[in-house]
């Protein structure tokens, strides 16, 4: 039996196996994102503070989770945090490690952002007594979506696929159960092969939904 033949032969039996993985998958990546979002937005404002110790610490953040690999990071988080009595799910450790090495990147976005808006408007703002917070919230932020929105639609296809790291810390996501299978069947072409194919229908999508994003933010700019 040659190898299409038996690529359709095994795929009615591994698929639904890596569909729960990439299900997992998915909220893996959701989880990170919110994270990363929340994280980026927060880091941004301390990296913009007149209070230069908050600078520092930020500043300190980026560059280390920036200057480490994401996996020597998800395994200080899993293995490591375990060995001092805090021991967290394999969900839970992907989830909080590739959000807090996406907050270090997104950082930068959202520093960027909200940098390219015009500091007259700000100070407008402020002269009209609105308070900083609400400066931010309804002034500053609105129209730094719009530079923002290409790179954080970038960032999340590439989360969707950084997912495969949380195999690393045993979190039963697809290439997780992808290996399984490997090991069970020896079949390792067909499988990694139906893998792509489901990181394909997840991600091409996902890039079409961004780039119509991203379009109608170009429109609404004009």
């Amino acid at each position: 039996m040659d190898f299409w033949e038996t690529l359709v032969r095994v795929a009615p039996y591994f698929l639904p196996v890596l569909l729960e993985g990439a299900l997992v998958a998915v909220k893996v990546a959701f989880g990170a994102l919110m994270l990363a979002l929340a994280g980026g937005l927060a880091l941004a404002i301390l990296l913009i503070t007149p209070l230069r110790p908050l600078r520092i610490l930020a500043r300190a953040y980026v560059e280390l989770m920036r200057g480490t690999p994401a996996l020597t990071q998800l395994f200080i988080i899993y293995f490591g945090l375990s060995d001092i009595g805090l021991s967290l799910s394999p969900l839970a450790a992907a989830i909080i490690g590739l959000g807090a090495n996406g907050a270090a990147y997104l950082a930068e976005v959202f520093r960027a952002g909200i940098g390219a808006i015009q500091r007259g408007q700000t100070e407008a703002a402020l002269s009209l007594g609105l308070p900083p917070t609400d400066v931010m919230r309804f002034v500053v932020l609105p129209q730094a979506v719009r530079i923002m929105l290409p790179p954080l639609c970038n960032y999340a296809v590439q989360l969707l696929k950084d997912t495969t790291l949380a195999s690393s810390v045993a979190a039963p996501e697809i290439m997780f159960r992808a290996r399984n299978l490997v090991m069970e069947t020896y079949l390792s072409m067909q499988v990694y092969i139906l893998v792509a194919c489901i990181y394909l229908a997840l991600s091409i999508p996902l890039s079409h939904i961004a780039a119509r994003l991203q379009l109608r933010a170009q429109g609404g700019a004009r």
